[in-house]
């Protein structure tokens, strides 16, 4: 099926609407969500869905959106209900804003210079996904920002669904429960989530990025913090005194194995990331991802740091070292194989669409991970952005626009075929 130029003009000024209201997260914080402003997104996602005819439309004291389109089929209560979720917030770690959004119409295949920091250039060469995008409308912000397209183009698809539907009272879907949640960068986003309050029996996330890609796995991931101990004394009189805790930090992450890097892994190997270090000569504390796609690999990654640890701690006499590992979220593989159907059909409603489906395995996460060990079956559908978590991130508008289409065409297909 193909949307018509309206909704393509919807989804644009849509999605340059929402990049524009900074919801970035903040892992620091305790609160849920994790950052107030959040919310301002949500009350402007609420007021629209109100707009769109969804009367139930509200924001819960968590910031979670939800939304309730009821079924058009004759089949009544034996039409299943069809979930679509896309997170709010936007990565902590690089600035979100104030987000200046530069859109580049009929894309011409060359480098592209970022407009307010020149210096920043998305190049082909590393970004091989431009050359399919030649003719397209790619959406960037100007260099020193976020973009955001993680994952308000998500939110700015499912909402362009709905305005659809809206106009298309024949066309036929599911109940459908839209939800849009907080703090999903900072690994929270389903922490306040009421799977029996959301009431749906299968769920996609629109999250994902190059066009066709339905992610099936995802990696089983923990957080480690190690904090280390030192003991600080005058430098000029510190001989056989001075345990420096910022010494040992740094030989503990040079000890770490070579290979085992998100900078020289791929595919299914796994990774030990320590992406944050704060602390001084009595106390450094050192932030670690450990990520595998199997528990055993998983598990083996946490001894190795345990045995780093150890090493580095007798290394420096009266030094104290102490891991603390998290569980963050599980390979959702392990609960989406118990029905074929929540990937199958999405894989249909993408040939529907006339995309090739491209079945992957995400080496990273999405709040559907956790949601399927809730027991609400998850997978994560492709959004169209690129270079997530950068100020280089790019979208295609007409990637986004086959974003709707397949959602589209998935909920026909459910409610075909998903009857209880």
């Amino acid at each position: 099926m193909m949307i018509d130029e309206k909704y393509r003009k919807e989804l644009l000024e849509r999605f340059l609407r929402y990049v524009q209201i900074d919801t970035q997260s903040d892992e620091e914080s305790k609160s849920s969500p994790s950052t107030e402003k959040q919310k301002e997104l949500g009350r402007l996602l609420v007021k629209e869905l109100q707009d769109l005819g969804i009367s139930d439309a509200e924001m819960d004291e968590w910031g979670y959106v939800y939304g309730t389109l009821e079924a058009n089929t004759k089949c009544g209560d034996k039409v299943l209900t069809i979930g679509l979720l896309a997170h709010m917030d936007t990565y902590f770690g690089v600035k979100g804003g104030p987000v200046k959004p530069n859109v580049i119409e009929n894309y011409d295949g060359n480098d592209i210079v970022l407009p307010g920091d020149k210096t920043q250039v998305i190049k082909v060469q590393e970004n091989p996904n431009l050359i399919r995008c030649i003719g397209h409308t790619i959406i960037t912000s100007d260099g020193t920002t976020l973009l955001g397209a993680d994952d308000k183009a998500g939110i700015a698809e499912i909402m362009t669904v709905l305005s659809y539907l809206k106009d298309h009272k024949d066309f036929l879907h599911p109940r459908v429960r839209v939800g849009f949640t907080t703090d999903e960068e900072v690994g929270r986003g389903v922490e306040h989530f009421n799977v029996q309050k959301f009431g749906a029996d299968f769920a996609y996330t629109v999250d994902g990025g190059e066009l066709g890609e339905i992610e099936d796995e995802t990696f089983c991931a923990d957080s480690a913090t190690v904090e280390i101990i030192g003991l600080d004394v005058h430098p000029g009189y510190a001989k056989g005194k001075m345990v420096n805790a910022v010494r040992a930090a740094s030989m503990l992450v040079e000890a770490l194995p070579k290979n085992a890097l998100p900078e020289t892994t791929e595919g299914r190997e796994p990774y030990l990331h320590p992406y944050q270090i704060q602390g001084d000569v009595s106390k450094t504390v050192i932030k670690f991802l450990v990520r595998a796609f199997t528990s055993e690999e998983l598990k083996g990654l946490e001894r190795v740091l345990e045995q780093r640890a150890k090493d580095v701690q007798n290394a420096f006499p009266g030094l104290k070292v102490g891991i603390n590992v998290e569980e963050s979220y599980k390979n959702m593989k392990e609960k989406l194989d118990e029905d074929p159907r929540v990937v199958d059909f999405a894989i249909e409603a993408a040939r529907m669409a006339q995309i090739e489906p491209k079945r992957k395995a995400i080496r990273g996460g999405t709040d559907g991970a956790r949601l399927c060990f809730m027991g609400l079956l998850t997978p994560n559908l492709f959004a169209g952005g690129q270079n997530f978590h950068s100020v280089q991130e790019w979208v295609s508008l007409e990637w986004m626009v086959k974003s709707v289409e397949m959602l589209l065409c998935l909920l026909k297909v459910w409610a075909v075929k998903g009857a209880r």
